[in-house]
């Protein structure tokens, strides 16, 4: 979403081989945040919006034991949460890890 602004911030991926997915909703402010945490870091994700696509919305909340709301975040196919769960794995220094691996 935000790869245009790679060159003018100089991000790249170097050291991150985690696969990072995230489940949105256009509007939504802590998709957004989480998205920026994420293009801040360097790292590629694939966005699936879900926006009046119930399909692509059980399919995450098959993914997320249940949850529905959004964002929800996987790291290597392995459910991390949301946004407060990604960036208290960021202040708690674990983020990186995840992404390393």
């Amino acid at each position: 979403m935000f790869d245009w602004l790679n060159p003018l911030f100089g991000k790249s991926a170097e050291g991150i081989n985690a696969k990072v997915e995230i489940y949105t909703w256009q509007t939504c402010p802590y998709c957004i945040a989480a998205k920026l945490l994420l293009f801040f870091k360097g790292v590629h994700f694939t966005e699936y919006k879900i926006d009046r696509n119930a399909q692509a919305r059980d399919k995450m909340a098959d993914r997320s034991n249940g949850k529905r709301s959004v964002p929800q975040i996987f790291i290597n196919n392995n459910h991390i949460g949301g946004c407060t769960d990604l960036f208290e794995l960021d202040k708690q220094g674990e983020l990186s890890t995840l992404l390393a691996q």
